[in-house]
């Protein structure tokens, strides 16, 4: 009834700072094993993440296109992370009928 599994899930994200966009890329693997399986998860535990690819995006921004000129950064990174995935298989629970 309960299995565990080794899997690599893709997944990318975005923010305004280094942390938020990997905050936001880690916080997507749940949603990705969910899509992947039609199995209950029990437990996700990473094992390794490997950053694929880490981008960097600057852009200057003017206020009446002349003053106050400053920086906008974005960032933007794609992570391979390797997980350790327990679910419970609902197929292989008997359910009585009443």
């Amino acid at each position: 009834m309960k299995e565990q599994f080794t899997t690599t899930v893709k997944v990318s994200g975005k923010g305004d700072s280094k942390a938020r966009a990997f905050s936001d890329a880690l916080s997507r693997v749940q949603n990705t094993l969910l899509k992947s399986t039609n199995k209950v998860l029990l437990r996700i535990e990473p094992q390794d993440v490997k950053v694929v690819q880490a981008r960097e995006g600057v852009r200057t921004e003017k206020f009446l296109f002349f003053f106050l000129a400053r920086e906008r950064r974005s960032y933007s990174i794609e992570l391979e992370v390797t997980v350790i995935v327990s679910v419970i298989d609902v197929d292989k629970v008997d359910f009585i009928t009443q």
